[in-house]
């Protein structure tokens, strides 16, 4: 049976694509069936593995507002097991087009169902705000990932998000969980990355995972390549830390 896990973040620039197509990446590479939905009109996902979006025939937003079937909107990455159903940026106009739509909330949750054989995981790279994009994600999704970057203001938005998705949990869907907070773009030269870490590990225990993800130039390259850091530069320190925190996730997935 499929897993979702949705990668989310309501400020945006924290890692969320990097962190989707890295775990992605991982995941394909020992076997596993994944899939990328990229939800951020932005394709930020889509252009990170070389697609070019103006190109596709269809899109999410296509799944979203046009009916359209997701076998049919799935495009094969160059990577072996790794698709990505791809970003539009039509995909902005959603949320209005989905404000009269009868349960809007879950659209996606039914354009998905038929993937439950075809797919190990299912990664949802979410907008970076909580809108209806966001949480048809969330309503469709068994776990989420927070990316968060080592500085003192994201710690506010990650009060935040907790609040939406046990929001999300109680009124939508009851299974959702919060998988984990990765600490991304850390410096462990800058005091400020370790006051953040301890903070974050101080309040969320167990919930933090254990690898963080280090800034780093070799990881903001990759996207330009059209490559994940895994592929592009694996022998790097960005491309070791995405690989143990795949580890981690695959790990917290067997103990669900």
């Amino acid at each position: 049976m499929v897993k979702i896990i949705s990668i989310a973040n309501r400020k945006g620039g924290v890692g969320k694509t990097t962190t989707a197509v890295n775990i992605a990446t991982a995941m394909a590479a020992i076997g596993k069936r994944v899939l990328i939905l990229d939800m951020d009109p932005q394709g930020n996902a889509t252009t990170s593995l070389g697609i070019n979006k103006n190109k596709c025939l269809f899109s999410t937003y296509d799944l979203m507002i046009n009916n359209c079937k997701a076998e049919d909107a799935i495009v094969k990455t160059d990577i072996k097991k790794f698709d990505i159903l791809p970003s539009a940026p039509a995909l902005a106009a959603a949320e209005i087009e989905l404000i009269d739509v009868n349960k809007r909330e879950y659209v996606l949750k039914n354009a998905l169902n038929v993937l439950s054989g075809k797919y190990d995981y299912i990664l949802i790279d979410c907008p970076p705000s909580l809108n209806l994009i966001t949480i048809n994600a969330l309503v469709s999704s068994d776990s989420v990932i927070v990316p968060l970057q080592s500085e003192f203001l994201a710690l506010e938005g990650l009060t935040d998000l907790i609040k939406n998705i046990n929001i999300i949990k109680k009124n939508f869907n009851s299974k959702l969980d919060l998988q984990g907070i990765v600490l991304t773009m850390f410096d462990k030269r800058n005091n400020l990355s370790q006051m953040v870490e301890t903070d974050v590990r101080k309040y969320f225990g167990s919930k933090v995972y254990k690898t963080v993800i280090p800034r780093s130039v070799r990881i903001s390259e990759a996207p330009s390549h059209g490559q994940p850091v895994l592929i592009y530069d694996f022998k790097s320190n960005g491309a070791k830390a995405y690989l143990n925190l795949a580890k981690e996730v695959l790990k917290r997935e067997k103990e669900i």
